[in-house]
């Protein structure tokens, strides 16, 4: 496979790029090309081609891709964040999946974005990456922050709730009425509707249907 470089004794952030589609290989290439303060130094469209280029020309910025026709793009980003430390790691890639996502973070890339970006876009997310930031796409950064809350805690239901009362709720929410939630936890009807009394009034409501409700809020578990 022909490798392509450029000279670059120009002093300006150099960038290298690893991309195997010929289409988002040109339209990257091309914004990169026209901006400023940046200098493309080459390119390459496979993983064997992009190891030899990291090596020889030791990009400041390596822009690449997860899917590449000979290996993964992780494999790339892992040697340039053992040989280069320096040189920063952004991901171009359609896989918008968790998995990927924290693999490439792993490995050591510091920006994720989704093939969806333009060229104008890209350029100014390498311009964070290398002012310190982190870019990353938006869809991409609510899964990981969805990843990161904190899960719902039965704590506070288990707290609000009583034992009997909250299995009083898990048999109501499986269709059972009173009279046979009474007979399934072997208590009469009256004690019964005593329990559902006092879960309304814990939960400030007024139905069965607000109660569960409330209860899954709080993050008790009704299955």
């Amino acid at each position: 496979m022909p490798l392509h470089y450029l000279d670059w004794r120009v002093m300006k952030p150099t960038v290298l790029i690893v991309e195997d589609d010929l289409l988002f290989k040109t339209h990257f290439a091309d914004a990169i090309a026209h901006a400023q303060d940046f200098r493309l130094i080459g390119h390459a469209d496979d993983l064997q081609s992009g190891r030899q280029l990291l090596r020889k020309l030791m990009p400041d910025v390596l822009l690449v891709d997860l899917g590449l026709p000979d290996g993964n793009g992780l494999d790339l980003i892992r040697e340039a964040a053992r040989t280069l430390p320096q040189c920063e790691v952004l991901v171009s890639t359609v896989f918008g999946d968790e998995k990927h996502v924290l693999a490439s973070i792993e490995a050591g890339a510091t920006g994720y974005l989704l093939k969806e970006t333009r060229g104008p876009e890209l350029v100014e997310q390498i311009r964070v990456l290398r002012k310190g930031g982190s870019p990353i796409s938006p869809v991409i950064a609510r899964q990981l922050l969805m990843r990161m809350a904190p899960e719902p805690s039965t704590s506070i239901s288990m707290d609000l709730l009583s034992p009997r009362e909250i299995e009083v709720l898990r048999l109501s929410t499986k269709g059972f009425n009173f009279d046979e939630v009474a007979t399934l936890m072997g208590l009469s009807r009256h004690t019964i509707t005593t329990f559902v009394k006092r879960i309304y009034r814990k939960l400030h409501v007024h139905s069965k249907t607000e109660a569960i409700y409330e209860a899954r809020k709080l993050g008790l578990t009704l299955h």
